[in-house]
């Protein structure tokens, strides 16, 4: 992967009902309110952190 690589990752669900876990994952990727989207870099940290929430966000390349 090249370092300059990115996705964009929205927040489309709530994390109400969630374990504080994923909603620390959230956190640390920038997504406080649904409807906020992010430009993150592809890399496995990143791309791990995108899967621990999969079921709350949409992820499209940038």
């Amino acid at each position: 992967m090249s370092e300059r690589e990115t996705i964009r990752v929205k927040l489309v669900r709530s994390p109400i009902g969630c374990t504080q876990r994923q909603r620390d994952t959230l956190r640390g990727l920038g997504l406080t309110r649904v409807g906020k989207t992010v430009v993150v870099p592809k890399n496995p940290a990143m791309l791990g952190r995108v899967a621990a929430v999969r079921h709350l966000v949409e992820v499209e390349p940038c």
